[in-house]
């Protein structure tokens, strides 16, 4: 007699969204890569030296922009090998100390067969992706930094910031029109559309610190 698989086909899946920097995690992941790669003394040197930057930002509004230039600025063109190299020592070194208790433990609430557990976020993909393995999360959607024909970084992102509306747009990308987003997890107005989508949005409920 055949058993019945007790594994549910993945476009059946509840799709459980938690945006990462302030939600997973109790402060910002990409100025924490920067610090810990840079320095503090670089980084304000960076911006107090390239004042376009910051005035950019101030009429445009467009962090992901400010990101990627000042990325690039602080590592220039640094190889995507390199810069994961770099990436996959931040995260050996930090481990799981940037990470929310509360959290974890609703991430861990969520590890079910009928559910699917994705990383939702502005930061760099290439960063929040290593920490996605680390907690298991089964996709990870970020921000995608651009990088030229020779596969070095640009001060450019390929594609848009991945906020606000822009979450939305790619979760229907990765799982289709009709996904079924069950739960999803947020702490600024980056994530304001996300939550109105879900069946159930938790706004800032994570509260403690490692």
């Amino acid at each position: 007699m055949m058993r019945k698989s007790t594994k549910t086909p993945a476009d059946a899946k509840k799709v459980i969204a938690f945006d990462f920097d302030g939600t997973l995690t109790y402060t910002d992941s990409f100025i924490a890569f920067l610090m810990s790669s840079k320095g503090n003394l670089q980084i304000a040197s960076a911006l107090t030296f390239q004042p376009r930057m910051l005035l950019d930002y101030l009429k445009t509004k467009d962090r992901g922009a400010l990101k990627a230039r000042l990325l690039y600025k602080l590592l220039g063109d640094i190889s995507q090998g390199d810069l994961e190299t770099l990436v996959k020592a931040f995260v050996t070194k930090t481990g799981m100390s940037l990470f929310r208790p509360d959290a974890l433990k609703a991430w861990e609430h969520h590890d079910l067969p009928d559910r699917t557990r994705v990383i939702v976020t502005a930061s760099p993909d290439i960063l929040v992706r290593p920490f996605g393995k680390l907690i298991g999360a089964d996709r990870v959607i970020g921000t995608r930094l651009k990088f030229s024909a020779a596969g070095t970084l640009l001060p450019e992102l390929d594609g848009l910031n991945c906020r606000g509306e822009e979450k939305m747009c790619r979760l229907r990308a990765t799982f289709g029109e009709s996904f079924d987003l069950d739960s999803a997890y947020g702490d600024t107005a980056g994530d304001t559309e996300m939550l109105a989508a879900a069946t159930q949005g938790h706004y800032r409920v994570f509260t403690q610190k490692p």
